[in-house]
């Protein structure tokens, strides 16, 4: 039996807030595609109190940044975006072009080829966002990706040193101190100072978020991104001070971030709770992540694995950690999730800073029908064909009768073409 302990907002409440989010993206980017470099820079003095000269760091201001940096800080950042080099090459290499004889005579093949631009969104409001640098500029640039630009907000009056930093490392080919949903307009629709790119990628706020929907079609997306969610599925061998560590980890990314324990144990409910109460008085965070546990918290409590399964299939969850004494069997079993963090060795801020997974990750029910980002996202997979005249004869009798079958006269008649000019030739 499956019983829900706590439960977070309703999806009424939700869908309000949600309206009044769509309204105002709308309004802004209408103003940033009529007006362009001009609305721009009011909206960035308006949210952001940021108005430069030019909004694009020149190659001397993105040094300065680098070296404001302490040593060890840089180190940290090049471990990190080796680790996510590392495993998107792999994921790269499981990528290959094909080319196979299917029938005698008929070639099919497909070629994977990288996006020709890229836009990253770098988040830096109250957590300046560095680690999303690495995954988002960086993946791209592993992908083969031309021309990657990236946007991060200004930070304490002028550009965050280590976003910057990251960027750069990461082998951004121009980078702009912009922030919201004005930077990803400008990247989408194009001004008269930055050329509109072919694909925007990268977290962000309720608003980024909403434009980037709203941009879609116009421009590729990596996914559609809301709030962080963390699911915790766990039996009596977690305990309660580990999973509240990472339910309240989570959680502090902002107020409305779900975060829901999973359990068949009423023992680590009970733990929990009375640890999360304790957590919160002590944890810098607490203001976000309190409201985040008070509003959108869940535990929900099943009597089996089975159950259990079911429920994580449900949620589809963003992130999932897994503290049970037999986690492989989430592994085998489980379909619908973003990213699977395995026994309690490991955890989600692993994946969002360092190990070298992604952590740009479907939210909102979207690990249903796709995973998160990933060099794959970058590329586009493009088939052709190639036909001897001896094949074409064949095809083309097959093609011409099924075309008539549905009525296509001038379908018909491009394979007939190719059956009268080729089929004595084949004879």
């Amino acid at each position: 039996m499956i019983k829900t302990i706590k439960s977070g907002i309703s999806a009424e409440a939700a869908a309000g807030m949600d309206a009044k989010v769509k309204a105002t993206v709308e309004q802004i980017l209408e103003d940033i595609e009529r007006r362009g470099d001009e609305a721009v820079r009011e909206l960035s003095d308006k949210f952001d109190s940021w108005s430069p000269e030019r909004f694009r760091l020149s190659d001397e201001e993105i040094a300065a940044c680098v070296e404001r940096l302490p040593k060890q800080t840089v180190h940290d950042i090049e471990f990190a975006q080796a680790q996510i080099r590392r495993f998107a090459e792999i994921q790269k290499a499981a990528l290959r072009d094909v080319e196979e004889e299917t029938l005698p005579g008929v070639y099919l093949g497909h070629k994977n080829i990288p996006v020709g631009s890229v836009g990253c969104y770098i988040p830096g409001g109250k957590y300046p966002m560095v680690a999303s640098a690495h995954m988002s500029v960086l993946t791209a640039k592993v992908a083969g990706v031309k021309r990657v630009i990236a946007c991060a907000p200004p930070h304490s009056g002028g550009p965050h040193d280590a976003i910057v930093a990251a960027m750069h490392m990461a082998g951004a080919d121009e980078i702009y101190c912009l922030g919201g949903v004005q930077a990803v307009g400008a990247m989408a629709l194009g001004t008269d100072s930055i050329e509109p790119v072919d694909m925007l990628v990268g977290p962000g706020n309720a608003f980024v978020a909403e434009a980037k929907r709203q941009l879609y079609g116009r421009v590729g997306i990596d996914l559609f991104a809301g709030p962080t969610e963390t699911l915790i599925i766990a039996d009596d061998s977690c305990d309660g001070e580990m999973a509240a560590t990472d339910l309240l980890g989570q959680a502090e990314h902002g107020p409305n971030s779900p975060a829901v324990l999973l359990t068949n144990s009423e023992k680590l409910v009970a733990d929990t709770q009375r640890e999360i109460e304790k957590q919160l008085k002590t944890l810098e965070t607490a203001d976000v992540a309190g409201a985040a546990w008070r509003d959108y918290g869940q535990i929900i409590l099943c009597d089996t694995e089975e159950e259990m399964l079911q429920e994580a299939d449900r949620i589809a969850s963003e992130h999932v950690q897994v503290m049970t004494r037999n986690p492989d069997y989430f592994l085998d079993n489980m379909t619908n999730y973003g990213a699977l963090f395995l026994g309690p060795e490991t955890n989600v801020a692993y994946g969002d800073k360092v190990i070298g997974t992604n952590h740009t990750l479907p939210t909102k029910l979207a690990a249903r029908y796709t995973g998160g980002l990933w060099v794959g996202k970058f590329i586009k997979t493009c088939t052709y064909q190639r036909v001897t005249p001896e094949a074409t004869a064949q095809i083309g009798e097959y093609c011409s009768r099924l075309c008539a079958l549905e009525g296509f006269a001038g379908h018909k008649a491009q394979a007939d073409l190719r059956v009268a000019r080729y089929k004595s030739k084949a004879a």
